[in-house]
């Protein structure tokens, strides 16, 4: 099962769920049981230099820059 990160659009709760890929769009609120929004989520994966070996992270972290409302 998908971990799916949500938002509450009437409390602002913010939480994540493990919720079947058929269900992710319908997830309530454990805070005040109001339909949430599911938000953007980011894949890691390891990038890996032109000698095979892994380059450092570049900070960022959740939606680098802000645009998610959040930061």
């Amino acid at each position: 099962m998908p971990l799916y990160d949500y938002k509450c659009g009437d409390c602002g709760a913010v939480f994540d769920a493990l919720v079947p890929a058929g269900r992710a769009d319908r997830e309530p609120c454990p805070d005040c049981g109001s339909k949430a929004r599911r938000l953007l989520s980011l894949v890691a994966a390891p990038v890996r230099g032109g000698d095979g070996a892994a380059m450092p992270a570049t900070g960022g972290g959740g939606c680098c820059g802000g645009a998610c409302g959040n930061c």
